[in-house]
């Protein structure tokens, strides 16, 4: 194993899991810890972030790249989180269990879209 692939999985692994345990503590009220957990949840995200910095300096690539493509990349991808989340609100907070799987649904289609989009199709 290199040791960029290394490095990423350690720091992916940790930010995902501050993540998840944040957006948990935010959103299961029975916790009572939403403050913390956005706290948690914030931590989670600046280590995904730098973990993307630092593979991409460990690659020998600039920081970040400035185009249309990768502008719309991010767009397609903030909006499919965000469309899931929104879902995910919607079964689990709300109550409105159908409506909330059918938007939950339509998040993930976003996302699956940035697999032929980066990738693209051969």
């Amino acid at each position: 194993m290199k040791k960029k692939d290394f490095i990423t999985l350690v720091m992916s692994t940790v930010g995902g899991i501050l993540f998840a345990l944040g957006m948990c503590m935010a959103l299961i009220p029975e916790w009572g810890a939403m403050r913390p957990g956005i706290v948690v949840g914030a931590v989670g995200a600046v280590v995904l972030l730098a973990m993307v910095l630092v593979r991409r300096k460990m690659s020998g690539k600039p920081a970040i790249v400035f185009n249309g493509k990768a502008i719309g990349i991010t767009l397609l991808g903030v909006a499919g989180a965000i469309i899931l989340g929104v879902g995910m609100c919607m079964t689990m907070i709300w109550g409105m269990m159908v409506p909330g799987i059918i938007v939950g649904i339509v998040g993930i289609v976003a996302l699956l879209c940035l697999i032929p989009v980066v990738k693209g199709l051969k």
